[in-house]
C-alpha cells in the first residue's frame, strides 16, 4: 500500500513539475533567481532509466548544475548517457582556456547520468572517487563538446564508469573513469 500511494504523489509530484516547465518555457516564470529542482519523490519512484529519459525529453526538469555550465541534453540509453556544451569565456581560468573544472563536471555528469541508468527506483549513488585524464586545452574557439558516459559494472553497492569528451571533429579532449558508491535513497536523501 505504501508504495502504491508514493507512485501516485510521485505522479502528482511529475505533473505539477511538468506544469512549471511548461509556464517557463512560455516565460511565466521569469526570476534567474528561482531553480527548478527535480522532485525528490519521482527520484525515489522512479527507476534510474525512466527518470533520464524525462529529464532528457523535458519532462522533469534538468539538474541545476546543467543550466549553470550550459550542458544540452542528448542521448540516454541503458547504461549510457550523452550530452553536450558549448564551452565560453565565462568557464575560462586565468590562464585564458576553459577551466579544467568544466570538462571534470561534464564527464562525471555523463558518468554519474549512466550509472543511474542502471538503477532500480528507490536506489540513489553518489561518486566515491574519479580520475581524469586532460588530453587538450579548450578555449571558447573550440565549440560544441560532447560526453558520453558508460557504465562498466553496476553492482549492489558500487558501480564504476568511464567516459570520453570530444570535439565536434571528433577530437579527444579528456576522458575520465569513476566509482560511485549505490545506496537506497531513504528519507532523509
Amino acid at each position: 500500500m505504501q508504495r502504491g500511494r508514493r507512485c501516485q504523489r510521485s505522479r502528482r509530484c511529475v505533473q505539477r513539475w511538468r506544469h512549471r516547465i511548461r509556464r517557463r518555457r512560455a516565460g511565466a516564470l521569469q526570476s534567474p533567481r528561482e531553480v527548478v529542482t527535480l522532485p525528490l519523490d519521482a527520484v525515489r519512484a522512479m527507476p534510474g532509466i525512466d527518470l533520464m529519459r524525462a529529464m532528457f525529453a523535458g519532462d522533469l526538469p534538468r539538474a541545476p548544475i546543467a543550466l549553470l555550465l550550459g550542458f544540452d541534453g542528448g542521448a540516454v540509453g541503458e547504461g549510457w548517457v550523452e550530452f553536450s556544451g558549448v564551452p565560453g569565456e565565462q568557464h575560462y581560468n586565468p590562464l585564458g582556456t576553459v577551466h579544467g573544472g568544466y570538462a571534470a563536471t561534464m564527464l562525471d555528469s555523463c558518468m554519474g547520468c549512466a550509472v543511474h541508468t542502471t538503477l532500480k527506483a528507490g536506489i540513489g549513488y553518489t561518486t566515491i572517487d574519479m580520475n581524469v585524464t586532460y588530453l587538450r586545452p579548450m578555449n571558447a574557439a573550440t565549440g560544441r563538446v560532447t560526453a558520453r558516459g558508460e557504465v562498466i559494472t553496476s553492482g549492489r553497492r558500487v558501480a564504476t564508469a568511464r567516459a570520453t569528451l570530444t570535439d565536434t571533429r571528433g577530437k579527444l579532449i579528456a576522458t575520465a573513469t569513476t566509482s560511485c558508491l549505490v545506496f537506497p535513497l531513504g528519507d532523509s536523501a
